[in-house]
């Protein structure tokens, strides 16, 4: 049995590695842990709610010392210096950026498993701690943002006049850029968000956000393979730059996001757009640890500048809602602990056929294993060469031919108000007019909506079931046919729905579920 000891963070983080309901589940996979004293109390962990989960409070020369370490932050040196050799350290390593942090816990003789390093495929999603955390710094962004504005977010009307709703510009639509856009959505301001990924402009939408989209003329867009942003043309640069300071003008806060792995942040806003923005506006530069999207930020300070801006480089969102963070990332190691421990011994088992397993490890028997062999990723498999691009075909009605039938359509009904025998007149108008009505509301659903509406006209049509069932005893043989029609068509919809419903819902069970 491996003995996974939790120890207590640098001062500034007040994350813990594992929460007492995931060290629970941990001691369930036959693991003996450990916890330094006081590890969990920034997080609002106390000792004895580990020990009642079945953990043992213990100093830090023994939590240092367990088989496997599990961390937040990467290891100083002088924590280095208390692992034991052959120790499995899991945390926060930034291998990429770090490679002397990777040099010496190799000559430590560490097994080091990096939790930034899991790589962007379906099934290690319940292990990717980058989302789980940029998840939470989106949305504390626009807390922190919030709280610098000092005004309303949304619009107001009172007795005392117009206040004018604010206007939030997120630059970057990944997890961090959605989860703020949503925040800032749901407090009422107006948001834009851009990102050279034309794949997000629906999730963008679907959130309440309105997408900005970068026109680079005779350049091409390409879907994400692995859902990161790539680096740009110079052509696209050029004109995102003048999109940023057309928008640095007239919006009040500004959240950027913008990371490539492996390099450093791209400067997105200059000095000049900054200059360019109203006194009392906000950025927050959630890429400031990385060198900043923005010009003048500072990694972890609050700036501001001659023309009374704020600009905010915290570099520990994630950390300002500790306890919901160290949930989350002690369910992403546990996840993780799951898949190295396959037989729920309490001995954990690396297995380099694995992909997830092998890009997480960077260091393992003395040696840096660090960059791991790319993953084929299926996100959007490319085009081949050979293959033509799809033509176009134009879908699109002339105004003559929409003309003629509005005429027509104005026409037919005019001819069924003035001869048809009561009560069909009544019931066409509203059969119209529901047909029109519903085609403009259904057009304005959000695509996030199309399966909830699914089970509304499922509703509707169980409806349509009842009162043609009730029809069909007519002793009219035209009745009872269009009331037959209406049952077969109308069951067809809702058995039709709940089979479409039922294999969505299977895409996301496992195998051994279906």
């Amino acid at each position: 049995m491996a003995r996974i000891g939790i120890v207590t963070e640098q001062p500034g983080e007040n994350r813990v590695a594992a929460s007492p309901v995931t060290v629970g589940k941990i001691i369930a996979l036959g693991y003996d842990v450990v916890v330094q004293s006081g590890a969990g109390s920034a997080s609002s962990f106390p000792d004895s709610a580990y020990v009642d989960a079945g953990a043992t409070i213990v100093d830090d020369v023994v939590a240092w010392g367990s088989d496997v370490v599990l961390k937040i932050a990467a290891p100083t040196d002088a924590e280095i210096a208390l692992l034991r050799p052959g120790t499995t350290l899991v945390a926060l390593l930034s291998p990429a950026l770090r490679p002397d942090l990777l040099t010496a816990l190799a000559e430590r003789g560490v097994t080091a498993l990096a939790m930034d390093a899991v790589p962007r495929i379906s099934r290690a999603q319940s292990m990717d701690v980058l989302s789980s955390m940029a998840n939470i710094a989106g949305y504390r962004a626009v807390v922190e943002a919030a709280h610098e504005f000092g005004r309303f977010f949304t619009g107001q009307v009172t007795a005392a006049g117009k206040v004018p709703p604010a206007k939030v510009l997120i630059a970057g639509a990944g997890v961090a850029g959605l989860a703020a856009i949503g925040a800032a959505s749901s407090l009422g301001a107006i948001v834009r968000a851009t990102d050279p990924r034309p794949e997000v402009a629906d999730q963008v939408k679907s959130i309440g956000g309105t997408y900005l989209e970068v026109v680079v003329p005779d350049e091409q867009k390409e879907v994400s393979a692995d859902g990161y942003a790539k680096a740009t043309s110079a052509a696209y640069d050029a004109a995102a730059a003048q999109l940023y300071s057309d928008q640095a003008a007239d919006v009040d806060i500004i959240v950027t996001t913008a990371l490539i792995p492996g390099r450093a942040a791209p400067l997105l806003i200059t000095a000049d757009d900054v200059a360019r923005m109203k006194p009392g506006s906000v950025i927050v530069d959630m890429a400031a640890a990385q060198g900043g999207n923005v010009a003048g930020s500072v990694a972890g300070e609050r700036v501001v500048t001659d023309n009374g801006v704020v600009i905010l480089g915290y570099t520990d969102l994630a950390g300002r809602l500790p306890q919901q963070a160290s949930q989350l990332y002690g369910t992403n190691l546990l996840n993780l602990l799951t898949l190295l421990t396959p037989g729920k011994d309490g001995q954990p088992v690396l297995d380099h056929d694995d992909v997830v397993q092998r890009a997480v490890t960077v260091t393992q028997d003395g040696a840096v294993t660090w960059p791991p062999p790319p993953v084929q990723v299926s996100a959007a498999p490319p085009r081949a060469a050979a293959e033509p691009a799809p033509a176009k075909v134009a879908k699109t009605m002339s105004r003559g031919a929409r003309a003629a039938l509005t005429v027509a359509g104005i026409v037919v009904l005019f001819l069924v108000c003035a001869f048809a025998p009561a009560p069909l007149p009544q019931h066409f108008l509203v059969l119209t007019l529901s047909v029109v009505v519903g085609f403009y509301v259904i057009g304005k659903v959000a695509h996030a909506l199309h399966t909830p509406l699914m089970s509304v006209t499922n509703a509707i049509s169980g409806i349509i079931v009842v009162g043609a069932m009730t029809q069909v005893i007519v002793p009219d043989p035209l009745v009872q046919t269009l009331a037959a029609v209406a049952v077969l068509l109308a069951s067809i919809n809702i058995f039709g729905g709940f089979a479409v419903t039922r294999r969505m819902l299977a895409m996301f069970q496992k195998g051994d579920q279906k």
